[in-house]
């Protein structure tokens, strides 16, 4: 049989679940095809997740359907890496102000600022079901056997459109457009011949299992916890809670390390298991399913993310090391914006060049900067014994100096300002929280400074600027928010980036600035919200003069401005983040 639908999407994980989902609520008369090779519920890896998923989940209408699951609430990540093996926390939400609340809880609050670690069978399940029930059609235990194509030969770029895809049922299917979301499989990309950028310091392999009545190793309040991040000489291993008794744990390790160790791949997961003194007491009483899988884990991106009627999200887009815990971040928010982008192409409200150059260029941005941060993990981890060498061939091919300044450098180039458009933020860190990171790993204790502190004349800079326009996905529509574009730099006119404009166009004072910012809140934000909206102004001014936006001088006869990230209430020695929690009365229990 033919069959024809508005939207086909190959895979029926996050990402295609999320393209589904959102298209049928803003669109119902779209008519959208889910095709999955698998019968769900289906074990996969990549359990832990960040902050920045809970909100795509709330607009999907799925959070509620999440939480009363009773996935483990993840508050945050406690890692030994950088320069020593000190443990330090990093935390969504400041632990000793968390309050215990009873389960299911309301997407508000505290709530906002954490993420799940979700067993993937149930939680894809769970996606796949709520898409379903919005009105998408779903094919499971249905593979791809060949996607049809039409158009020149790729010349640089790809102008091929796809014409069908037929099944492994026997049907055909036709669609005016089709999502790639089949993970790193990549069908719909292999088959239109799109390249794929392999990162070559980054070639890992994960080897991973599946654990019964593991120890948590921190219990905080009713079902939170952190994901635990424990380096060895030859890699690190993961240690994700799923539920009251089951728990994910892998080992990731350099493809190279494990073809000189001759070991199998179950012979160096235990052996690894055993070197990490906290994971092997967590795991003392503990037995594994019995059903240790291993990978590639090769970080890679693909050159190009959308053509005539397809896109290409998710994994499949690309990938960046899971050290960071931001694939399924990257797999819902691609999703979310692939979404989006078929809204706008119907509507034909706008410029669909200017839609689909969009697509490519945010996606791509996005995971090629959390490649380069994971790169300075890498190369910055002093606990990487056994990988002195590799970790310097990933520090030289990168052409990283490791003094944390000139880290920061590298590591921030244009993606602070755009990947949530308006806020100064990367993943799960703002500016001050990621220099704090920097200096974690410097071996000489350097500070890693604001380049506003201690100086209080600012002015707008936008010479050789063009004034442009960025997309912000909201309710179902891409508004188009003005901004200026320099060469790689873009600098929004809204949120807080649009605040500090606004008052650099008035004044260079900072004085004046500040209170003029503050008058600005009264209408805006609640007066509680007051401190920490300031505190998201001045560092969107840090990155401006990152940026060349602002430029910056000292008047002696005026108040300089002071801040400073010395210390931090996310990022902390886990004894210090232990003290604090109890001092505070909190609801806290730790096994190791």
């Amino acid at each position: 049989m033919d069959k024809k639908y508005n939207v086909a999407i190959i895979g029926g994980g996050p990402a295609g679940t999320t393209v589904a989902t959102l298209l049928r609520k803003y669109n119902p008369e779209l008519s959208v095809l889910i095709i999955e090779k698998a019968k769900f519920p289906r074990d996969h890896v990549g359990e832990s997740q960040l902050p920045s998923i809970s909100p795509i989940l709330y607009e999907m209408g799925v959070w509620e359907k999440v939480e009363a699951h009773g996935f483990p609430i993840k508050i945050g990540a406690s890692y030994t890496w950088g320069a020593t093996a000190d443990r330090w926390d990093f935390d969504f939400f400041p632990v000793e102000n968390w309050k215990d609340e009873e389960r299911p809880a309301r997407f508000e609050g505290q709530r906002r600022y954490t993420a799940f670690q979700v067993d993937r069978a149930d939680y894809d399940d769970i996606l796949l079901r709520h898409a379903e029930s919005m009105g998408a059609d779903v094919m499971e235990e249905t593979a791809v056997s060949e996607i049809m194509t039409e158009g020149p030969e790729n010349n640089g770029r790809c102008t091929k459109r796809v014409t069908g895809l037929k099944l492994s049922t026997g049907d055909t299917v036709t669609a005016d457009y089709y999502i790639d979301a089949s993970g790193v499989v990549g069908l719909l990309r292999r088959a239109l011949g799109v390249e794929t950028s392999v990162n070559d310091q980054l070639r890992n392999i994960a080897i991973w299992d599946y654990w019964r009545n593991a120890e948590w190793a921190v219990e905080i309040g009713v079902g939170a916890t952190r994901v635990q991040v424990r380096s060895l000489p030859y890699g690190w291993i993961w240690f994700i809670p799923l539920g009251p008794d089951r728990t994910s744990i892998g080992l990731i390790t350099p493809s190279d390390h494990y073809k000189k160790t001759g070991l199998s791949p179950e012979e160096l997961y235990h052996k690894a298991i055993q070197d990490q003194p906290e994971i092997a007491a967590l795991t003392k009483n503990a037995e594994t399913e019995g059903t240790l899988q291993s990978c590639k884990d090769w970080s890679h991106l693909v050159d190009q993310l959308i053509g005539e009627n397809w896109f290409i999200c998710g994994e499949a887009a690309g990938f960046a090391d899971p050290i960071l815990a931001a694939g399924m971040s990257l797999a819902h928010g691609s999703a979310r914006e692939t979404a989006y982008t078929i809204l706008e192409l119907e509507r034909g409200e706008l410029d669909a060049t200017w839609l689909r150059q969009r697509y490519d260029e945010r996606n791509r941005n996005n995971i090629g900067q959390h490649i380069r941060f994971a790169q300075f993990w890498y190369s910055a981890n002093g606990c990487f014994t056994d990988l002195a060498e590799h970790c310097q061939r990933i520090a030289k091919d990168a052409g990283l100096r490791l003094t944390p300044n000139q880290a920061w450098r590298w590591l921030s180039q244009g993606g602070f300002a755009t990947e949530q458009v308006g806020y100064a933020t990367f993943g799960s860190f703002d500016i001050a929280s990621a220099k704090h990171v920097l200096e974690q790993f410097d071996p000489k204790h350097r500070k890693c400074e604001m380049l506003i502190d201690g100086h209080n004349v600012f002015t707008l800079n936008l010479q050789g600027a063009e004034k442009g326009h960025i997309g912000k996905l909201i309710d179902g529509r891409i508004e188009q928010i003005e901004c200026y574009k320099r060469a790689d730099a873009t600098l929004p006119l809204t949120g807080f980036y649009g605040v500090v404009v606004s008052a650099l166009h008035r004044t260079n004072d900072i004085n004046e600035m500040v209170a003029y910012m503050k008058q600005r809140f009264q209408a805006e934000v609640p007066p509680e919200h007051h401190g920490s909206a300031l505190n998201a102004c001045l560092q969107a001014l840090e990155i401006m003069v990152q940026e060349y936006w602002a430029h910056r001088k000292k008047d002696p006869k005026k108040h300089m401005l002071r801040v400073s990230n010395d210390g931090s209430k996310y990022i902390r020695n886990s004894k210090d983040a232990d003290a604090s929690i109890a001092s505070a009365g909190a609801s806290f229990k730790s096994n190791i």
